[in-house]
């Protein structure tokens, strides 16, 4: 192993060293701009490594995760703005939230549709708890910082109580996408 990353005991379970390695490899030659490789912020966040025994802590990576995600969001807003100027990025970045806002309006307990019949979800009301951080942040300007949106966890449900996790999670990331166009 290259030692890039802390490794969990010989029993736990951690993230994939080699992957890990090789994304971050990746990473780093596309943020230098040292190869024909493309890759963004919500590249970032879509990744995923494989569990194996011994690997890498994954608070260490997510961590790592994070503040890559991060610089390369800030990255692809120099360059927007460096070409369409920053009252084009601050238009953009309006029209990415008012994307959301209908969902937010929606009552209480049916912002999303619950899970198919048997299927796990989240607890709609931890999500509708988040869903009020954001609709307080665009409506009175509340902080929220798009860590709270990306470290959230929420309780497993099923039945009337329950939010499908695929519409919520896709919600979600277009909600990061929104908040770190400003941060």
């Amino acid at each position: 192993m290259s030692g890039m990353y802390p490794t969990v005991g010989r029993l736990g379970h951690g993230y994939h060293p080699g992957e890990v390695d090789s994304f971050f490899a990746l990473a780093r030659r596309v943020y230098e701009r040292s190869g024909e490789e493309q890759m963004t912020a919500s590249d970032v966040r879509a990744t995923s490594f494989d569990l194996v025994r011994s690997g890498y802590a994954t608070h260490a990576v997510d961590s790592a995760l994070d503040r890559l995600e991060a610089a390369f969001g800030a990255h692809e807003r120099q360059e927007f703005i460096a070409l369409h100027g920053s009252g084009a990025w601050m238009e953009q970045v309006a029209g990415q939230a008012r994307t959301l806002y209908g969902r937010l309006t929606r009552p209480v307990g049916d912002r999303f549709a619950a899970p198919e019949r048997g299927a796990a979800g989240y607890q709609s009301a931890d999500v509708d708890a988040l869903l009020d951080q954001l609709i307080a942040y665009f409506d009175h300007g509340a902080p929220i910082h798009s860590a709270v949106v990306r470290d959230s966890v929420f309780h497993a449900a099923k039945g009337p109580t329950a939010y499908a996790e695929g519409p919520v999670d896709a919600f979600l990331a277009r909600a990061i996408d929104v908040l770190i166009g400003v941060e």
